[in-house]
């Protein structure tokens, strides 16, 4: 019966090291049991239907602010991937940028480049140089395969390893919930938690490269992340408990990160 469990624990600890990819900058080793075609087309499938089931903004002037914006960073993340010589990285990208009509404070970039914005961030991001900062924020999480990892996580954890696919296949709904709970639908306390703050550590150096490199101060960062937490009610979480760095934690590593990435500013 040991020799069986040690016979596991080393196919795993194998499977593992030759599932790894690494993160762009940082050079941290992470997971990855999905192939990128996969992880699109799922994106795909998912942003479609997200977007028939929710109000597009009719102000056409936030709108498209949201998709100038978004046009500018991602053309910085693809001039970045150049200059790296891993332009392959965004092979299958079809950017698309939408704002919805929603009070939540929130915005997020799924895999392949599908990016939607709720107008309850537009108060808190202000101008041009704010919605630059969530845009590479969350643009960074996609390009630094941030989801698929998560995924990865969850279908080794609570699937076994099995492939994306066969997930897909033979428990489409846990499947389903697997991928959305990856892209920050839901919390989850326990082993995975400290990864998602790191995510989101690795999002925010890799987002101010990214607004810096489209012409965007990063400094502005600090002050839209300032506004950011003004606007939570009620007490925070102890940080081991959220999925997001502590408020200050998260504003002196910004400003840890800024230097670096005026190093990048056109």
């Amino acid at each position: 019966m040991k020799l069986l469990r040690y016979g596991s624990l080393l196919f795993l600890m194998i499977y593992f090291i030759i599932s790894c990819e690494t993160v762009p900058i940082t050079g941290r080793s992470q997971l990855s049991l999905v192939s990128d075609s996969e992880i699109n087309a799922m994106s795909f499938s998912q942003y479609k239907d997200f977007i028939s089931k929710h109000k597009l903004s009719n102000n056409a002037e936030q709108t498209q602010r949201v998709k100038n914006v978004g046009i500018r960073i991602s053309n910085a993340v693809a001039l970045f991937f150049s200059r790296q010589g891993q332009s392959g990285e965004l092979a299958g990208y079809k950017w698309e940028f939408n704002l919805i009509e929603d009070k939540e404070v929130n915005a997020w970039c799924m895999p392949g480049g599908k990016v939607v914005f709720y107008t309850g961030i537009l108060p808190i991001t202000k101008d041009d140089a704010g919605l630059a900062v969530v845009m590479g924020h969350e643009i960074a999480h996609a390009v630094a395969d941030h989801g698929k990892e998560r995924l990865s996580q969850e279908l080794l954890t609570q699937m076994g390893g099995m492939a994306l696919s066969a997930a897909l296949s033979q428990q489409p709904g846990a499947a389903s919930s697997l991928f959305l709970n990856a892209y920050g639908i839901g919390t989850q306390v326990g082993i995975l938690l400290p990864y998602s703050r790191l995510h989101e550590s690795e999002a925010d150096r890799l987002g101010l490269i990214f607004m810096a490199m489209a012409g965007y101060d990063p400094n502005t960062a600090v002050a839209f992340w300032q506004r950011m937490a003004q606007t939570k009610k009620g007490s925070s979480p102890p940080e081991f408990l959220s999925t997001h760095p502590a408020d200050t934690t998260r504003i002196n590593t910004i400003r840890s990160y800024i230097p670096e990435a005026m190093s990048y500013r056109r």
